[in-house]
């Protein structure tokens, strides 16, 4: 297995089960449109689509996902690397303007309109647009209730745009990121797990079309978790990309609320809020067995690296 945004990539041809629903369903979509009588009023074409339909439809670009690939190999020059503030300006506009239609996606696929909750633990669906040493594009499909634990993304910038759903994000940022002084030892264990300390960035619920979220190396929330409020898509551009060869390895933790314990370095607060709502003690854990992802071939429009 292999680490991917927020997780692990399996390679599990059953998953393509999940992904039919974004990969085929248009086909089978414009093969039912094709063999039903037009509504009054509507003339079909050649294509099986009539003109009223084909003016509703939202206008695809097709080279969107070139632009920002070209962008991308521009932007991203490595690890110790972090883009500049117009580098990041640039990208966050270009990806503001992305449709779903611009990756081959649409709000009326049935995995985008299915309301119910899954029986058991949701499966995530993941594709790769393009990846390299530098930086990856992947999108993310995560049914209603599904959830990508709380991870952190070392090293790493990583643009996230919501493309379809509403999703809950939480995410924190390391009161010191350059030392583990804000930590404790919890006495209530007997094997003196380690916690430490971290600060809320971000904790709420967003609905596509919104603006595209940036994280850091140490600031933006470089630990959060996705919660699918209803089935959603996002696409990640990660720089670099995880790699465990090169020690940017996915960490998971789970939060405890900082009144639970005190800090043995009180004067570690001394530059945040003092607002302990803001607060929490974050413990590394394994990867949660209830994890489920799968990997399966991005069908959207094609990406030249020449």
């Amino acid at each position: 297995m292999k680490v991917v945004a927020g997780g692990v990539e399996v390679a599990d041809p059953a998953g393509a089960a999940a992904a039919a629903v974004v990969a085929g369903e248009r086909a089978a979509k414009r093969r039912r449109v094709a063999a039903e009588p037009a509504p009054a009023g509507v003339r079909r074409n050649g294509g099986g689509v009539g003109r009223r339909e084909r003016r509703r439809r939202v206008q695809a670009d097709a080279a969107a996902v070139q632009r920002l690939f070209q962008a991308c190999r521009d932007v991203f020059r490595g690890a110790g690397t972090v883009p500049k503030p117009d580098e990041v300006h640039m990208l966050r506009a270009m990806l503001d303007r992305m449709k779903p239609e611009d990756v081959g996606l649409s709000p009326d696929l049935k995995f985008f309109r299915n309301r119910d909750a899954a029986q058991g633990t949701p499966t995530i669906t993941h594709t790769t647009i393009y990846k390299c040493p530098n930086f990856s594009m992947v999108i993310l499909f995560l049914p209603r209730n599904a959830v990508i634990p709380l991870h952190n993304h070392p090293g790493m910038t990583v643009f996230s745009k919501l493309l379809l759903g509403s999703m809950h994000i939480k995410s924190y940022d390391w009161v010191d990121p350059d030392s583990d002084s804000s930590s404790v030892s919890s006495s209530s264990s007997s094997d003196d797990e380690q916690l430490r300390l971290a600060k809320l960035v971000v904790d709420d619920d967003f609905t596509a079309p919104c603006d595209t979220s940036v994280l850091y190396p140490t600031t933006g929330g470089n630990m959060h978790r996705f919660t699918a409020i209803t089935p959603c898509a996002i696409i990640d551009i990660l720089g670099p990309p995880y790699s465990i060869e090169e020690d940017r390895d996915c960490t998971y933790y789970t939060d405890i609320p900082y009144t639970l314990h005190s800090t043995d370095n009180p004067s570690d607060l001394n530059n945040i809020e003092q607002d302990h709502g803001c607060l929490a003690w974050l413990k590394e854990i394994d990867m949660p067995r209830e994890l489920k992802m799968c990997s399966v071939h991005y069908g959207g429009p094609p990406i030249s690296d020449k």
